[in-house]
Formats: structure tokens, sequence, C-alpha cells
């Protein structure tokens, strides 16, 4: 049996890549967790009525066909991939966001075969609530995206560094697995059921918790609390970012299996 696997449990929580690999072969629905930034900008993307294409980070080829099938990439008119920034684009702008973790992550989760949404703080609730419409009463896989340790070799060949675990993304996952259980989904694992224990314990915390992070307080630092603010507002969206046909689009209007 593969334990790693997280197998007799509805509701199954691991990290990064390895965690995609882990339970992408047997959960039908797959959750990406990238707080800060990724998951936030989608959100804000899809909620102006947009769509977002995810994009392996350093890949040239994935970027040129992105170009053909006509979206913008982030570096083109001046937007870069921040939620303060998306706010600027023209409604209905559809996008092609490369990311380290989260548009990364997205990519291999589709790869497996199962349906991929992507959540924040913002859209846990609504996330969730189409994530079990898709899983029919089968399981859930939440997948934290985490961070990177900067060791230096990000620059040569789009080379990322070593997961770092982080606040803002455990605090996100949690929120999606609290609503799930809100939802009648039982037998979450022990590591989902961490997750959302964390997220109950902080509370009215939570956004305070964050901005107090590493993540948040490097964020502020370099200018970019505004980020900070958006990704901080807890179950604020109504939006449901599904991968349809390679792109997220918001589903929240739709009707699920």
């Amino acid at each position: 049996m593969n334990v790693f696997g997280q197998g007799g449990h509805d509701i199954r929580l691991e990290w990064s890549a390895e965690g995609v690999a882990a339970l992408g072969g047997e959960c039908p629905v797959l959750v990406v967790v990238d707080v800060l930034s990724f998951s936030t900008t989608v959100d804000l993307a899809l909620g102006r009525g947009g769509r977002v294409l995810p994009l392996p980070w350093g890949d040239a080829d994935a970027a040129r066909a992105a170009k053909q099938a006509g979206a913008l990439l982030p570096d083109e008119r001046g937007w870069p991939l921040r939620p303060f920034s998306v706010l600027t684009t023209p409604p209905g702008t559809f996008l092609a966001l490369p990311s380290p973790n989260g548009a990364t992550l997205c990519t291999l989760a589709a790869e497996t075969g199962a349906h991929v949404l992507t959540a924040c703080l913002r859209n846990a609730r609504a996330v969730a609530e189409v994530a079990n419409a898709l899983a029919g009463g089968r399981p859930t896989g939440v997948i934290p995206a985490g961070e990177r340790w900067d060791t230096g070799l990000a620059a040569r060949d789009g080379a990322i560094g070593p997961l770092r675990p982080c606040v803002e993304d455990h605090l996100g996952a949690g929120a999606v697995v609290d609503a799930l259980l809100g939802l009648g989904v039982q037998w979450p694992s022990p590591e989902a059921s961490l997750a959302a224990r964390a997220f109950r314990a902080a509370g009215p915390d939570v956004g305070a918790v964050v901005a107090g992070s590493a993540s948040g307080q490097e964020l502020r630092e370099a200018g970019h609390g505004g980020d900070v603010d958006l990704a901080i507002a807890v179950n604020r969206s109504p939006v449901a970012p599904l991968l349809v046909e390679g792109s997220f689009q918001d589903v929240t209007h739709r009707n699920h299996p």
C-alpha cells in the first residue's frame, strides 16, 4: 500500500510536486493552494471576467505557445504576477501566468488526469463547494504549494531551490479542508485535519498571521503590501477557478456532476 497516498481518507493533503505525485493517482480532484501569490492573482483575474493560463516556470516553449493562443504574458504591458497589479488589467483579459510554485504545480496536477482547482484564502469556501461536487464522494487532494529557498540556482536554467513549507499555504489549505468538512465530507487524513485545526485556531487572526509571516513580511518590505492585504480577505470571493482545456475559468455558476 502507498501510505503517502493517504488511502482511506476522503480529504488528503500533501505538499508541492511530491504531493501531486503522491495524491494525483488516487484523487480525482486536486486543489492547489498558493496564497502568495499565484492563487490570489488567479482569483482576482477571474473575478474581472478573465481567464488564466498557468505556465511552468522557465518553460520558454510553453510561453511561446501561450502567446500563439492569444494569452498575454504579464511582463508584456508591465503587468507582473501580482494580485494588486492584476486589478489594472482590462476586464476579460486572457493572462498567461508563470510561477515556480502554483502555476507549475497546476500543470503537473493536470497531467494526472484529475480535475484541477486553485484556491487561496479569498475563495476557499467557493472552491471547496466545487471540489466536493466534482469529487462525487471520492477523495479530494489538497496541495499547499509552499515557497522555495533561494539558493542561487534559480537564475540558472530555470532551476528552483528546495521546498520551504510556509504559513500562508498551510492556512490556505486548512481553510479549504475546513470548508469541505463543513459541507459534510468526512474522514480527513491527519495531514488534512492538522491544517484545518491550524486554520480554526488562527480564527479571526488568520490575516494577521499571514501578514506577519516571513512571506508576508518579504512582500511588504519589497513594497507589495497591497498584495498581502488582498490575499488575507478570507472567504470574500465567490470565484471557483477550475482548469478547463488548459486555462482557469470561474465555474461558480456552472452545474457540476
